[in-house]
């Protein structure tokens, strides 16, 4: 690595990095490691260095969302270190992980925190033979260098660095060992040559560095043609996931394995692997006898093609990927995340039909000018992502001269020089197309043409139902939108502001609600709540609530019983649902409020000296659960310069997060805008509640400051 010449810079963030995730590997004695970034504003881990490992095993987890069940996620969303002791924890905490590295080893996660915020996370795996938990020697050395990591990261973002998160990661490489003696090496060269047992070494990425004569003689293949390729590749018998499975097994878990192989037409071979960071020496010895006679068992899986089981486990990885999705954008980013990485296409394209044409829903690997150009082709169209749509029949190209001799006057982006057109259909039903281009010509062999097909038919299932699912949201979306609040009344004295934030990614709609209700020339009322559930169910029921507790509060009913009242009709609704709500009656002219709460989170308040307090009021049941339910009002002053503030639940939950230490943050936050318009202080909570990584309930706030003098607030 070279630095900037000015021994007093800073290290550049990808530099520090590789320093950071070196002395992580060293210094707690992982055999693998895996640094993410998590850039400004995104919910998406990046891995941007890796140790111990090649990044094509790496690659289904390459970009992680936040809202993955996977470890490190878990890590960075909840500021925790994630430990899983054994491979039948990881199975049953982490299936997907499970099912895609099905071997024994340890793991940890932890994140890369520096004050406030999380800037990414590190991986770290080791053979069984660890302890079955972290040494203290080893959790301070994850502490320190995931220290340094947040730090690092922090202090180059603070500069307008870029972080080190581009599309391939870094490999760190073991330090070279010192060079042999020349007379040394030719004697061991000369004594593995000799030696009548076959024996190779493979490099991380499972190509064959070295191979003796009897190895080769005992494979059926000269020395020459094997170097520099990986066996199940340039051996066609070996075309089966047994070896290259257990190569994976070998560079994860750092642990010797063996199996066995059938060299046509009758030959046995025993393979033996011992791994260490560098790389993988195998011993290839003959078989005597008859294999199921014998100790030795041959392993025979079904034989998936080219992609061999790395292949195999991606599409599983996919498959998994894709029953955690919900919406149609859940979708294109697991396609874009996992197939392009782990499958080899240089770019990707999503499509689906709108109204007679074909439109771009997402893409990998093209600018969006290009996209553009293409974007809204008529299903009348002579190319070949329509043909593969309206014909349901896969097209597959193996170079340009292909593609422009069945389609002239195609379109090429670059030098992409091997295509994929696959149709999506689901249930019969044509609902889009996948389009995947390469940089280099490509023979598409009829296993790989079947693996892609596959593809196709599990992102198609997947998409079909991400559609009704997002047809379902916007129905229920556009419900709560017109149950809510279009504006809040103008309220002489009053300065108000509400704001609503949608839960995070994944999450459905909710059922929050908040209203300001004018009751006459100097009174006014103010109430807020959360219906249970995430459905259009929910939406309905939090108009009813609104509706009812509107309604009891213009007749002037006390607060205790706009709740009580608000209750027994929930109950003779049975909707199946209990519902939290707060209702506050203010009265400006006698500086008083008086508030009631059916378990909702009591309000906060800000008094015009500076100080902040929750009010300690009865929770009261939820309404909805007890008919003949009593609720309890208490009287708070509020004076001018009062401010009142009334939440869900959503602003002080956060996953990790102690819901004490949130709610003094937010008192914090009143303080410090004290001085501000309600607008303004409505903005700062907003801010600092965005900055978690992730939050699973949605926002609702209703902000009301007492203005001195009585003045209108401004509109």
């Amino acid at each position: 690595m070279h630095g900037s010449g000015d021994p007093t810079a800073a290290p550049a963030p990808g530099e520090g990095l590789d320093a950071v995730l070196a002395d992580l590997v060293r210094g707690t004695g992982a055999s693998v490691g895996l640094a993410y970034v998590l850039p400004p504003g995104e919910r998406v881990l990046r891995v941007a260095v890796v140790s111990g490992v090649v990044p094509k095993i790496a690659a289904p987890w390459a970009r992680i969302s936040l809202d993955d069940p996977i470890p490190v996620a878990d890590a960075v969303r909840e500021r925790r270190l994630v430990w899983l002791a054994s491979q039948e924890e990881v199975a049953r905490r982490y299936p997907r992980l499970g099912v895609v590295l099905p071997y024994d080893f340890m793991l940890a996660a932890a994140p890369f925190a520096h004050e406030a915020r999380v800037w990414g996370g590190v991986v770290l795996l080791w053979p069984t033979w660890h302890a079955p938990a972290l040494s203290a020697r080893e959790r301070d050395a994850v502490d320190a260098g995931c220290g340094r990591a947040g730090a690092l990261l922090h202090e180059a973002a603070r500069r307008g660095d870029r972080l080190p998160a581009g599309d391939e990661p870094r490999v760190l490489l073991p330090p070279r060992p010192s060079e042999p003696d020349p007379e040394e090496a030719r004697a061991a060269l000369d004594f593995a040559q000799r030696i009548p047992v076959g024996c190779c070494a493979l490099d991380m990425d499972g190509r064959i560095t070295f191979i003796n004569t009897a190895a080769a003689d005992l494979v059926g293949a000269g020395g020459a043609s094997l170097r520099g390729a990986r066996p199940w590749e340039a051996l066609l018998w070996m075309n089966d996931p047994v070896f290259e499975d257990h190569y994976r097994a070998a560079v994860v878990t750092r642990r010797p394995t063996s199996f066995t192989a059938l060299r046509p037409p009758d030959r046995w071979l025993s393979f033996r692997l011992y791994p260490d960071d560098r790389g993988i020496s195998v011993q290839i010895t003959p078989l005597t006898g008859v294999p199921g006679q014998d100790d030795e068992q041959p392993e025979r899986l079904p034989s998936v093609g080219p992609g061999g089981a790395g292949a195999l486990y991606h599409l599983m990885h996919l498959a998994a990927a894709l029953t955690e999705t919900a919406g149609v954008s859940d979708v294109v980013e697991a396609v874009a995340d996992q197939l392009v990485p782990a499958f080899g296409p240089r770019g990707l394209v999503l499509m689906t039909m709108d109204e007679g044409r074909l439109r771009i829903i997402g893409h990998r690997g093209y600018s969006s000018e290009f996209m553009n150009r293409v974007d809204g082709s008529p299903l009348t169209a002579q190319t070949p992502n329509v043909h593969a749509l309206t014909a349901g029949v896969p097209s597959f190209f193996g170079s340009f001269d292909e593609l422009e001799s069945a389609y002239p006057g195609a379109v090429r982006y670059e030098k992409r020089d091997a295509w994929a057109f696959l149709p999506l259909i689901a249930s019969g039903r044509p609902v889009g197309s996948l389009v995947l281009s390469y940089d280099q010509p490509r023979s598409f062999p009829p296993a790989e043409r079947a693996t892609l097909t596959s593809l196709a038919g599990l992102i198609a299932q997947a998409l079909d139902r991400a559609r009704l699912y997002d047809s379902t949201q916007q129905l229920a979306h556009t419900l709560q939108t017109a149950l809510l609040p279009h504006s809040l009344p103008s309220v002489p004295g009053l300065d108000v502001a509400a704001r609503y934030l949608p839960a995070g990614h994944g999450v459905e709609i909710g059922g929050d609600f908040y209203d300001l209700i004018r009751c006459d020339a100097t009174t006014a009322a103010a109430t807020i709540g959360d219906v249970q559930g995430h459905n259009i169910q929910a939406a309905a029921l939090m108009g009813q609530v609104r509706t009812a507790v509107h309604a009891h509060a213009t007749a002037g009913t006390p607060p205790s019983d706009v709740l009580a009242r608000t209750n027994r009709l929930l109950a003779d609704l049975e909707p199946g649902l209990f519902t939290s709500c707060l209702y506050a009656h203010l009265d400006l002219a006698g500086h008083r409020a008086r508030i009631a709460t059916a378990g909702h989170p009591p309000p906060l308040v800000l008094h015009p000296d500076g100080r902040t307090e929750a009010v300690e009021v009865p929770p009261g049941l939820l309404l909805g659960i007890d008919p003949d339910a009593v609720y309890s009002t208490v009287e708070i002053p509020f004076p001018p310069g009062t401010v009142l503030l009334l939440h869900t639940d959503g602003l002080v939950e956060t996953a990790g997060t102690d819901i004490d230490e949130a709610t003094a943050a937010i008192r914090a936050c009143l303080t410090e805008g004290r001085n501000r318009t309600a607008d303004d202080l409505a903005d700062i909570l907003v801010r600092h509640a965005t900055r978690a990584a992730t939050r699973n309930d949605d926002i609702a706030l209703l902000l009301i400051r007492h203005e001195a003098g009585g003045r209108e607030p401004r509109p």
